[in-house]
């Protein structure tokens, strides 16, 4: 068990396997000393848990408090996508973090709920895991997800 994991158990969390591609592309790709994550959705043992727009208002489908935890779901898959391409105690610093929240119009709480997946991978990787990111609402995001999260990992 990598010392990530170690620090995920602590959580009460296990990484899980790498969900498959949902398209034409590899979770992971390793260049060089840099490995490029795909953007991964919060799904659970290939279900997705919640689907709609996050927002505050009475069309949203999903809160911002339940799009956080989707969010960390999304961290949890990074990390599985990670672990099926390098050892996760080879990973030197996650460099960049790229959030996308499938929003209402008026919502601008998307830094919120990617904090969800930024957290977790600072409680994984320490300080190795604080990261330069971006967060960004847009109209809809694959399957009806309402977050999908990618990363680039330096090795």
């Amino acid at each position: 068990m990598s010392s990530v994991e170690e620090r995920l158990s602590a959580l009460g969390l296990t990484v899980p396997e790498v969900v498959p591609p949902v398209a034409a592309y590899q979770p992971a790709v390793v260049i060089d000393n840099v490995v490029y994550v795909s953007g991964q959705l919060p799904l659970i043992n290939g279900e997705l848990p919640a689907a709609g727009k996050v927002g505050t208002g009475p069309n949203a489908q999903v809160t911002p408090e339940q799009a956080y935890e989707l969010a960390k779901q999304c961290g949890l898959n990074l990390i599985a996508a990670l672990k099926s391409v390098v050892d996760l105690d080879s990973i030197t610093r996650i460099g960049k973090v790229g959030g996308f929240v499938a929003s209402e119009p008026d919502f601008t709480g998307q830094p919120t709920v990617i904090n969800g997946a930024s957290e977790l991978l600072g409680h994984a990787f320490g300080e190795m895991g604080t990261h330069a990111r971006s967060a960004v609402g847009v109209a809809v995001l694959p399957l009806d997800t309402p977050v999908e999260v990618d990363l680039i990992a330096h090795l």
